[in-house]
């Protein structure tokens, strides 16, 4: 198979900026659609579980969006490693190939949290709908919940010490690339990068089950702020602040929905 050589900085950039152009183009093309609803996983609750039929396509169909959506919010927010990348292999003969493997390893991790929390957002939904009073009464604390998740997540150490790797891409690239075993080196570097950056952004990105998969003002609204996170030099100390608007937001809306849902359901 032949993969084109990888020189030109401009040539690079406008392929990638193209791609994830495209994939912003496809997420709007589906919200746009009658399978609009694959990407809303508020449709859980009305899907009966299991390992056929309507079931497994709308897993399959959520995935698929979620790692579309992947690809057109992180991908940009990695492309300080990935220009690094390209310029250490651009004289290789297969600079192309060892690029898309990269890409696909750290698809391959964001992949891998999509599931997880597609089953895990499924397992939430089961619980809702099998304690259908709960829900009436207390549906606002799972967004409560989740902003105060994301707030507290970005004071812990695991956070930064994740961050600290997506802000050092040529110290990541370093300890990383060896050379040899060039393919399966050039996967392992993208999926590595791909579990800190899953490690860094997990609990911004769990704001869209919050939020709405495939809600495109959110998607571009978060994805800017992980992108400033990860790349301005400035960047780290975006985090705190971030944490501490999430936290607000939670008490905020606790403070004016909680009493709203408890006054509409005596005994809450």
């Amino acid at each position: 198979m032949f993969w084109p050589r990888v020189h030109d900085n401009r040539l690079f950039a406008g392929l990638l900026l193209g791609l994830v152009a495209l994939a912003w183009a496809i997420l709007w093309l589906w919200g746009q659609s009658p399978y609009e609803r694959f990407l809303d996983h508020g449709q859980l609750a009305d899907i009966e579980i299991g390992f056929g039929g309507e079931a497994a396509l709308f897993a399959v169909a959520f995935v698929a969006g979620w790692t579309v959506m992947t690809f057109a919010m992180m991908l940009p927010t990695s492309l300080p490693l990935l220009q690094m990348f390209r310029r250490m292999t651009s004289t290789r003969a297969n600079a192309g190939q060892l690029m898309a493997l990269v890409v696909a390893g750290y698809l391959l991790a964001w992949g891998a949290f999509g599931v997880a929390a597609h089953l895990g957002d499924w397992m939430l939904h089961q619980l809702v709908v099998e304690n259908v009073g709960w829900l009436d009464r207390q549906a606002w604390v799972i967004g409560v919940g989740t902003l105060a998740l994301a707030g507290v997540y970005q004071f812990t150490p695991l956070k930064y010490m994740c961050l600290e790797k997506c802000r050092s891409p040529l110290s990541f690239i370093t300890e990383n690339w060896r050379g040899g075993g060039e393919r399966i080196a050039a996967l392992r570097l993208g999926l590595r990068h791909g579990v800190f950056c899953v490690g860094c952004c997990w609990s911004l990105m769990l704001l869209m089950f919050a939020l709405g998969v495939g809600n495109l003002g959110w998607m571009l609204a978060l994805g800017a702020v992980m992108a400033v996170e990860k790349n301005m030099p400035w960047g780290r100390k975006l985090s705190a602040p971030l944490g501490v608007g999430l936290i607000a937001g939670a008490v905020a809306l606790t403070l004016t929905v909680a009493p709203d849902a408890c006054a509409a359901h005596i005994g809450c």
